[in-house]
């Protein structure tokens, strides 16, 4: 009777021990999805929240973008004027005048810009990059189309890139004076020109040396291009002095051949400016001004037609025929083959 009494105790005790594993699994089956939907629902109004604050962010780094210059990253609050020119919009009449003279053509801005900063701003996009430049990069557009120095007005080299808003953004956590550059190393080329100007500021103030009194002479011997060029003296026309000048090379005193122009505006023959550029030292030989290789343009194409429009008397012997400057070339190479 003890017997079964206790083995009817032992199996009530493990019914009961089986209810309440049931109970436990059946409580762990559901509690994982209460949880779930839970976090569904705070992580939605998380991102609703910060779906507001990004879009709200993006609208005061877009607004601030618009009070920045596109190429050098200035502020326009700085300029008491507040100039400002569209980097897509067309090019202003002052503008326009100065590419005429240059017998340029460009109508857009962004053209204009490529060709002169070799920057392409097609594809901006609103969001990342300012819509406007400030009158300063205008100046430096004009200088560099007129080809006199802009150091003075632009000494930065590359252009600001610009990157999207992010959590450490330049653009809204910048000073109102602009988007604060990297510092840039100096240039070398830069440095050598400063150089030479205070140099050229120290002679200015000495007694001239005499030596410098036969500085053309000796820079005729460089160029040593007698057999090359032609003499203004086979010219058919007797033109006035001032005239012969301009169409005459400063070094060697003959006809331009392949004319190039410096940043101070004075032509020579290419050949001739190096070699004088070579061992004299960057200077133009005329002014003495900061001058590199790299600074040597063609001039306009008008100047180079009237060039090649110049009548020459040829000093080949029992010849003495007019022919243009521009065919002069073709008409001796008659002479060579008939020889």
């Amino acid at each position: 009777h003890l017997a079964n009494n206790n083995k009817g105790k032992i199996a009530v005790s493990l019914d009961q021990v089986i209810e309440k594993k049931t109970d436990t699994v059946a409580l762990m089956s559901h509690s994982p999805f209460e949880t779930d939907t839970g976090l569904n629902k705070s992580m939605q109004i998380r991102d609703k929240g910060a779906f507001h604050v990004s879009q709200r962010e993006a609208k005061t780094h877009q607004e601030n973008l618009q009070h920045l210059c596109r190429i050098c990253g200035g502020s326009f609050k700085t300029d008491p004027c507040k100039r400002s020119h569209p980097v897509h919009g067309p090019i202003d009449d002052e503008m326009q005048v100065l590419l005429r003279k240059k017998e340029k053509k460009a109508t857009s801005w962004p053209d204009l810009l490529a060709k002169v900063l070799k920057i392409d701003v097609k594809g901006d996009i609103d969001t990342i990059h300012p819509t406007k430049f400030c009158h300063q990069c205008w100046t430096v557009v004009q200088k560099k189309l007129s080809n006199s120095p802009y150091e003075i007005f632009f000494p930065r080299r590359s252009p600001v890139e610009w990157q999207p808003h992010s959590s450490s953004c330049d653009v809204c956590g910048t000073s109102p004076r602009g988007v604060k550059r990297k510092k840039q190393v100096l240039n070398p080329q830069l440095s050598k020109k400063l150089r030479i100007v205070a140099g050229r500021a120290r002679k200015i103030r000495q007694i001239r040396n005499p030596k410098q009194v036969n500085q053309k002479i000796l820079m005729k011997k460089i160029a040593s291009c007698k057999k090359i060029h032609l003499s203004t003296k086979i010219l058919a026309v007797d033109y006035p002095l001032d005239f012969v000048k301009s169409i005459s090379c400063q070094i060697c005193g003959h006809i331009l051949a392949d004319p190039v122009e410096t940043t101070c505006k004075h032509l020579f023959c290419r050949a001739c400016i190096l070699k004088c550029l070579k061992v004299m030292g960057s200077y133009c030989p005329a002014c003495r001004y900061p001058c590199f290789p790299t600074d040597l343009v063609s001039p306009v194409k008008s100047f180079l037609s009237i060039m090649n429009s110049l009548p020459v008397i040829c000093p080949v012997k029992d010849c003495q025929e007019e022919v243009c400057l521009g065919k002069y070339c073709h008409h001796l190479s008659r002479h060579k083959e008939l020889k």
